[in-house]
């Protein structure tokens, strides 16, 4: 079963800040990476606030036998309650993973929560996702809505900005692209991230997380930088939920009713076309009962 998000502002912010300790202590972090030296991992794409595919990807992820789970871009979802986004609920379930298997729960800094942090308007095309994040805090916790908001922006800073393995694969949201390279500070990765790599429109995290339509010329040069052989990431629109682009990159989507899931070993060589076939439609995985 899913660990459930606490509903008042108390326990909310106490789960966060918790959660966003945990990840930053983690002894296989160094700077803004994770390293999974062993075992298997189960990789989400963009989530979006669909909580059923968070819960497939966590049952299927074997935490309680030592799976790894990476899961990415999991606010601003497409459902309003009342005009409000609630997707504070899914930060929430990813905060009590974290803390309920403690370096096995990997969320990857996206581009949303990124722009929720800078306070920075974005859109899915239904209006500004920030202000609607912010009127479902709100919602949910009135006068206390601030602290719980402060807590989150702790956490969302807390996130890695990429997972590693031994077999020569990295794992982020995206990749900057090719115009933006000579801006781009490739160390970002080996270090804590700094307010100016968060700011827009050339800080090196922030360009790592809103990059789109990078070459394999980019990709090459970021995995000799890296000394990695290939990247899953997400960020992009994959209609299928898995689409290798060029031979150095798998994009993953896992918010839509085509959505996908991959599970890799740690020791895996990269084959971006090998794993856009191998990946799991989260439609065929069930649930058990009482999960959600």
């Amino acid at each position: 079963m899913l660990p459930a998000a606490p509903r008042c502002a108390d326990q909310s912010t106490d789960l966060l800040l918790e959660a966003a300790s945990l990840l930053t202590s983690c002894s296989n972090r160094t700077g803004s990476m994770m390293q999974v030296d062993s075992g298997t991992l189960t990789i989400a794409g963009d989530l979006h606030d669909n909580l059923a595919h968070l819960a497939k990807v966590a049952v299927h992820g074997g935490l309680d036998q030592g799976g790894h789970v990476v899961v990415q871009e999991l606010i601003h979802g497409p459902v309003l309650h009342h005009g409000c986004d609630l997707s504070h609920r899914m930060l929430l379930r990813i905060a009590a993973l974290v803390k309920a298997f403690p370096g096995l729960v990997h969320p990857l800094l996206g581009n949303h929560e990124l722009a929720q942090l800078l306070k920075r308007g974005v859109s899915k095309g239904g209006g500004n996702s920030v202000v609607q994040f912010d009127d479902g805090l709100d919602l949910a916790f009135g006068d206390e809505a601030q602290k719980v908001s402060d807590a989150i922006d702790t956490f969302i800073r807390a996130m890695p900005l990429a997972v590693r393995t031994p077999g020569g694969i990295l794992i982020a949201h995206s990749m900057p692209q090719a115009q933006h390279m000579a801006r781009f500070d490739t160390a970002v990765l080996d270090r804590a991230v700094t307010e100016d790599d968060l700011a827009g429109p050339f800080g090196s995290a922030y360009l790592l997380t809103w990059g789109r339509n990078y070459s394999d010329e980019t990709l090459s040069e970021l995995a000799a930088a890296w000394d990695v052989q290939g990247f899953i990431l997400g960020h992009m629109h994959a209609e299928m939920g898995a689409e290798a682009r060029g031979t150095r990159a798998v994009i993953l989507n896992s918010d839509h009713e085509r959505g996908v899931l991959l599970q890799i070993e740690a020791d895996t060589a990269f084959n971006a076309t090998k794993f856009a076939m191998d990946a799991v439609p989260l439609q065929l995985i069930s649930l058990p009962d009482g999960v959600l």
